[in-house]
């Protein structure tokens, strides 16, 4: 059995080069992994594509405005670009502003399919979402039983990052509650998953198999959260 779980964060994320591909998940603030994402801001990797639902808020979480404010980011693909207060301006939208980074808006729908795409090994897909909108144009449309469709692509990443509640060693993953939205699809839709683990990484077996939402053959590393960590 190879060993998946590695002793820090800081490990976890050592190889990763500029100029690649990361997903990384989140609700609502839920299911975030902070501890990963603080890791890879120490790391400095730089000119990164990141694809998430949101682009991070102003407050003392790590979260993904923390790459793009570090100025690791340069590109994003997410389902929410404005602020959540119209007077407050993120370093997102600031730096969108001043043409320091490229954003591509999705509807969350297509952009949660665009995933679950990549992960089943499906090329695309025709989706009603944004038909006759700015979203749509340039892309490739189709009549379907009379009802417009837009021609949406399969969202792949060179690593996720990602948030479960339970693991074991072998890599199988349960998520609890809201950090079941993107956790499981972006943790099989990259070349190399990353997990920071809430609860003790158990032995084979421990786990219910009915309780396991991602089987261990899509994970690639295991971090369990210390108990004193910072992002818990």
């Amino acid at each position: 059995m190879r060993n998946k779980i590695y002793a820090t964060f800081d490990e976890a994320v050592a190889d990763i080069p500029d100029d690649v591909t990361v997903m990384v998940p989140g609700f609502g603030g839920v299911g975030i992994p902070r501890n990963l994402v603080s890791a890879l801001s120490r790391q400095g990797a730089k000119k990164l594509t990141v694809i998430s639902n949101g682009h991070g808020v102003i407050d003392d979480n790590v979260d993904v405005g923390t790459l793009v404010e570090n100025n690791q980011v340069k590109k994003m693909f997410c389902a929410f670009t404005a602020p959540t207060h119209p007077s407050v301006i993120t370093p997102f939208v600031q730096k969108y502003n001043d043409g320091e980074l490229e954003a591509e808006l999705l509807p969350q729908g297509t952009l949660a399919e665009r995933i679950r795409a990549a992960g089943s090994g499906i090329g695309g897909f025709y989706t009603p979402a944004s038909v006759g909108t700015e979203l749509a144009e340039g892309k490739e449309h189709r009549e379907i039983n009379g009802r417009n469709y837009v021609l949406e692509f399969a969202l792949h990443a060179d690593y996720a990052f990602v948030r479960a509640w339970k693991a074991d060693k072998l890599g199988n993953l349960q998520f609890r509650m809201a950090g079941r939205s993107f956790n499981p699809i972006m943790a099989m839709a990259a070349k190399t998953t990353i997990v920071e683990v809430e609860n003790d990484i158990l032995e084979p077996g421990e786990l219910d198999p009915d309780h396991i939402h991602v089987p261990g053959v899509y994970v690639h590393r295991l971090v369990l959260i210390p108990e004193d960590g910072i992002w818990v």
